[in-house]
């Protein structure tokens, strides 16, 4: 046992450190409207609101706080399970303040947290700033949809608020495969299951191998990882379900070009046959820093699979140009570029012209279409600007 630190004749006693209050940090991350919390050996717990880190006034963690708080909120298989793999997700709920997905992980021979904080319902597309056609696309009869963006783009509360609108417009049988479930969903109209891989399926590719025989109308994916996932999705979408999914990609070009990389060139046409009968829609996110409060909007890229895009899909000779087909569908089937949605925003003062110009696809486009310098054989953006104010 150490002996204890002398004090210095005429010094004062050092005050003690405060235990490190785990549930107090969460409750304050509630109360600011944080999205993320990271947690890490030598700097104060951080905090994401609004996109922007930001530390909270607190004491640098130390290797036993966050040892300590591994124990408290990992179950025995999670724990083991990090031993292994140093990494483990999963969901946990602190009674009187919400619900929040969990990654812990291993840097420099120390643990990690990075905590998302998980709303208590979802919430509607109107309250998300979602386009119009998104619902439409959530109400299909089959099909796969995907949603994309990066890390924190807001998929998840994208996918919520689309079986929401399932749940309530509805009467079908929902099965979600998550890895975590994060959004808890009621039953409504629909019958709605949720299967957490790792405590209701062993893998993604267990559940799916069985999801079609339990007469499913809609499937959720949490993620498409795989092959397997992708061979699934595409097969439940071909047979009339209505499939939702994730990608991490950045727009509707780069995510038919992700599924066709994951099949080796001799697969190539058959995958695009499948793909171009299967799609139904691609939904790409970034979202945006608000101007005139606190707080993000969505921009949104929105891709339908009309017959000249699947045209395009199965052509092996053809290269994909879906900024063009986007273009060719802004009026008649509700498509959207990045570009034309920001200008939307920043036309409605929403966001600010140096936000609009960051997140922009083709920046000096954008700025030259703000000075309403434009193409004279482009009509696409005017004929948006009118649909959107019509």
């Amino acid at each position: 046992m150490a002996s204890p630190v002398p004090v210095p004749e005429g010094g004062t006693q050092p005050v003690p450190r405060a235990p490190f209050n785990f549930k107090a940090i969460l409750q304050q991350m509630v109360q600011v409207n944080a999205s993320d919390l990271h947690l890490k050996v030598g700097r104060p717990p951080t905090l994401r609101i609004n996109g922007d880190l930001s530390p909270m006034p607190l004491p640098a963690l130390r290797p036993e706080d966050l040892s300590s708080l591994a124990k408290d909120i990992m179950t025995p298989k999670q724990v083991k399970e990090f031993a292994e793999f140093r990494e483990a997700d999963f969901a946990t709920g602190v009674p009187g303040i919400g619900r929040f997905r969990v990654n812990a992980y291993q840097q420099r021979g120390t643990i990690a947290f990075a905590v998302r904080t998980i709303p208590h319902h979802a919430r509607s597309m109107s309250e998300l700033h979602l386009p119009a056609i998104v619902e439409e696309i959530a109400l299909l009869p089959r099909g796969l949809v995907l949603v994309t963006g990066i890390t924190g783009s807001g998929k998840s509360t994208t996918l919520a608020s689309m079986i929401q609108l399932i749940n309530e417009r509805r009467y079908a049988n929902i099965i979600t495969i998550e890895d975590p479930i994060e959004f808890l969903h009621r039953d409504l109209k629909c019958h709605i299951n949720q299967r957490e891989v790792g405590t209701d399926t062993g893998s993604f590719a267990q559940a799916l191998r069985r999801v079609l025989r339990q007469d499913p109308d809609v499937v959720l994916i949490g993620e498409i990882r795989d092959l397997d996932t992708l061979d699934t999705a595409l097969k439940a979408a071909d047979t009339g379900h209505l499939v939702f999914s994730t990608l991490h990609t950045t727009d509707a070009t780069q995510t038919i070009n992700r599924i066709l990389s994951f099949y080796p060139p001799h697969q190539q046409n058959e995958v695009r046959y499948a793909l171009s009968s299967a799609l139904a829609a691609v939904v790409s996110q970034r979202l945006v820093p608000r101007a005139d409060r606190p707080g993000r909007v969505p921009a949104c890229e929105i891709l339908i699979n009309t017959a000249a895009v699947r045209e395009q899909i199965r052509d092996l000779t053809k290269t994909l140009n879906i900024p063009d087909l986007i273009k060719e569908g802004t009026v008649q089937y509700g498509m959207q570029s990045f570009d034309q949605s920001l200008m939307q925003w920043y036309s409605r003062g929403l966001i600010s012209y140096e936000s609009a110009v960051f997140y922009a696809t083709n920046p000096s486009e954008f700025a030259l279409r703000v000075q309403g310098v434009a193409q004279s054989s482009d009509t696409s953006w005017d004929d948006f600007q009118k649909d959107q104010t019509s």
